[in-house]
């Protein structure tokens, strides 16, 4: 009997310590998904998006009995989806390294339950308000279809305007909602990916969070990617035509610090390139062809070279023999850092060939013009 008793204790012990091992934060995400009526051998996928919304699959699982799981780590929580072969439709949640339970609905995918972390739940009321704002403009479009005589197409129209306001309001509601939560972060970096972001309003929005929230690895991050789309935002107002043109002083070829101010002519081309660049590299004769035209005439070119070490083994040699093999006589910078040249985060260079014309005073007055729109350009402003 008293064996019996530690037996019974024994295994009591053994429960409470598996118990406890689940109950243990785990490293990763561990999920386990039940597929009622889903075949065996039918793959279920989660994805991401990448910067074109593009799903992209990070892992795969295969349904057996009506089963699968998902077992992996990753970084920071970010938004992915749930899909399953040849079945339409897929069911976003926020991924993170937690334990999570899910049930597909076969016939559809939109209705599969997901039970995890919490920051699911605040995911599950936003997009429920985008469902419902995309069924307004589905019945709104309908109606402007419709719709008998302009007047009331207009009526149509300006509903419409005010349900893109009502849509860009959305995120920021469900912030406000969830400054306690990781999906905070996650719903302002979802809407940091679009061109359209309204900075100053992420900014704002995510300065009143919790501290805890604001402090965490993906807070951090989100402060950052926060910090990088102001200057960027900054680089842009800063480069439009009409503004003048951001001065900088760099390496020249033989070592000197040579500025944009002290080569200043009635018309100045900033060009940039790179010896790597084949479509600068062939514009090159152009240009040449172009200033050595002008030149005489008040036309002076100052090219920033992207060259850089995270791309050639020997960044200013190929710059240097660039120079000479394409005869580009006239003058040069660099701080061979590639797209990481201060210049060029200054003009918001994100690829090359890229130009910049400017007047006598500075200003821009045009730029990314190739060819023969290049010189006529020129041809304008020195004739």
């Amino acid at each position: 009997m008293k064996k019996l008793v530690s037996i019974l204790a024994l295994c009591l012990l053994v429960i409470a310590c598996k118990t406890e091992e689940k109950k243990a934060p785990l490293e990763g995400y561990l999920i386990e998904g039940e597929a009622p009526g889903v075949y065996n051998g039918i793959r279920v996928y989660l994805q991401s998006t990448d910067e074109r919304n593009r799903k992209v699959n990070q892992d795969t699982a295969i349904v057996m009995n009506e089963k699968f799981v998902f077992e992996g780590k990753i970084e920071n929580p970010e938004i992915w989806y749930l899909s399953v072969n040849s079945v339409n439709g897929s069911s976003p949640f926020i991924i993170e390294n937690d334990y999570y339970n899910i049930t597909i609905n076969k016939d559809k995918v939109d209705n599969t339950i997901i039970k995890g972390p919490k920051a699911n739940d605040a995911l599950g009321a936003y997009f429920k308000d985008i469902r419902e704002l995309g069924n307004r403009r589905t019945k709104l479009k309908g109606e402007y279809i419709a719709a008998a005589d302009p007047s009331a197409k207009e009526n149509v129209n300006t509903k419409l305007v005010q349900l893109n306001i009502d849509q860009s309001k959305i995120p920021f509601m469900h912030i406000e909602k969830n400054k306690d939560n990781v999906a905070s972060l996650v719903f302002i970096n979802n809407e940091l990916n679009s061109k359209e972001a309204d900075v100053d309003k992420l900014s704002e929005a995510l300065e009143k969070l919790d501290s805890e929230i604001k402090s965490s690895n993906l807070g951090a991050k989100t402060t950052l990617r926060i910090t990088q789309a102001k200057k960027i935002k900054t680089a842009e107002g800063a480069t439009q035509i009409g503004s003048i043109a951001p001065q900088f002083t760099a390496p020249a070829p033989d070592g000197t610090q040579l500025s944009l101010k002290d080569v200043m002519g009635k018309v100045t081309v900033i060009d940039f390139w790179a010896a790597w660049c084949g479509p600068c590299r062939r514009e090159n004769p152009n240009v040449v062809k172009t200033y050595n035209k002008y030149h005489n005439k008040g036309l002076e070119i100052i090219s920033v070279s992207l060259d850089g070490t995270g791309r050639q083994k020997d960044p200013k040699g190929a710059w240097l023999k660039a120079i000479e093999q394409d005869k580009l006589t006239w003058h040069h910078v660099s701080n061979l850092s590639y797209f990481n040249d201060p210049i060029a985060r200054a003009y918001n260079i994100k690829s090359i060939p890229a130009t910049y014309i400017l007047d006598q005073n500075g200003k821009i007055v045009a730029k990314n013009l190739r060819g023969a729109a290049l010189e006529a350009k020129i041809a304008e402003l020195l004739n």
